[in-house]
């Protein structure tokens, strides 16, 4: 089975290779190894460290198959984006035009450079193995985050953002950044990826336009594509629109990809999120049940896996009936707390949770 928990030193090796492989780059998780190296040591420092407000930390996750005892998937948290330098994002205005002798007044739509986003929490590094195309996989791994943010809600800010990978083609060319991005920096958009940093490096105030950007301007492939996920990045906008997250006013500086945010107070995992006391169970066969993200957090150490339980009532009490190898993956035995939210907000019969490899969405 898979679960998710915090990386340490020695994922390094494991960590890289998927820095390495992942496509589209991930800016959180550096190629060289000695930076690399030092955000795990980050990630390790953030776990340990007494939080009373968001500052520079950084929680870094990967995705555990208990089967071969393979790192599958990473993802990340920044406490406060933009902590030291601040995050850009272009902010989608209407600017009026308006001239009383020609009776003309037209609303144009408007691209403004913005750093708005600075100090909120955000999602970021999401990354699983392409053989790992199941549902189940990829919203572990990405809402287990939001576990640990319902777990620990002094370590971050009440509202949260995630920056999607906006459209780009088989060659990995984003029709907006040829618009945009190439004729202000004369590079590709890979490379300015990596150096930025997350959008928060001061060579990005220091080229790209402070003046808004007339949409209409645009060429027309560079206007269908703002606000538009990639294809790739499709059951990820869905996951966190099953999340509550929600299309804002912003979208990415290089590629345009969509900015979603969402209050903490009204997401899935906190808003369904309840406590139950674990009882070992046999594993359950056939019975109905719904799907549920179960999250530990026993001697600070945070585990978040899938399991199919009844709905809380007057039979079930406020137990979790778990299995031995979720116990084990979770680190918890009967009499435990453990944190328990609906995958889904639709109150639905829960689906096989199968990982295996080759499954599709």
């Amino acid at each position: 089975m898979l679960f998710v928990r915090p990386a340490r030193l020695a994922d390094l090796d494991a960590i890289a290779q998927m820095a390495r492989t992942a496509q589209p780059v991930l800016h959180s998780l550096p190629h060289d190894r000695a930076a690399l190296e030092a955000r795990i040591a980050l990630s390790e420092d953030s776990f340990r460290s007494e939080v009373d407000y968001p500052g520079e930390e950084f929680y870094l996750f990967v995705l555990e198959d208990t089967a071969t005892g393979r790192l599958v998937g990473t993802s990340s948290l920044v406490a406060a984006a933009g902590y030291a330098e601040p995050f850009y994002a272009f902010r989608n205005d209407a600017l009026i035009h308006a001239s009383r002798e020609l009776h003309v007044n037209r609303k144009i739509h408007a691209l403004t450079m913005s750093h708005e986003l600075t100090g909120k929490s955000r999602l970021a590094g999401f990354y699983i193995e392409p053989a790992l195309r199941g549902e189940a996989a990829a919203h572990l791994m990405s809402r287990a985050r939001m576990m640990y943010v319902a777990m620990n809600r002094r370590r971050f800010t009440p509202e949260v953002f995630s920056l999607l990978l906006g459209v780009t083609d088989q060659a990995g060319v984003s029709p907006f950044w040829e618009a945009v991005g190439r004729k202000f920096f004369g590079r590709d958009f890979k490379d300015i990826e990596m150096a930025s940093g997350g959008r928060s490096r001061t060579f990005i105030a220091e080229v790209m336009p402070a003046y808004p950007l007339y949409v209409p301007l645009l060429p027309e492939a560079a206007q269908r594509v703002l606000g538009e996920p990639d294809p790739s990045a499709l059951l990820a906008y869905e996951i966190h629109l099953e999340e509550g997250f929600e299309p804002d006013r912003y979208v990415d500086i290089f590629d345009a990809g969509p900015v979603l945010t969402a209050q903490v107070d009204r997401t899935a995992s906190v808003a369904g999120n309840e406590t139950r006391k674990v009882r070992t169970a046999a594993p359950a066969s056939g019975e109905p049940g719904v799907a549920y993200l179960i999250a530990s957090q026993r001697a600070g150490a945070f585990r978040c896996a899938l399991a199919t339980l009844p709905e809380i009532g007057a039979e079930t009490g406020a137990e979790a009936a778990l299995d031995a190898a979720v116990c084990t993956a979770l680190g918890v035995s009967d009499g435990d707390a453990v944190r328990c939210a609906p995958l889904y907000r639709a109150n639905r019969q829960a689906e096989p949770l199968n990982d295996a490899a080759g499954e599709t969405p």
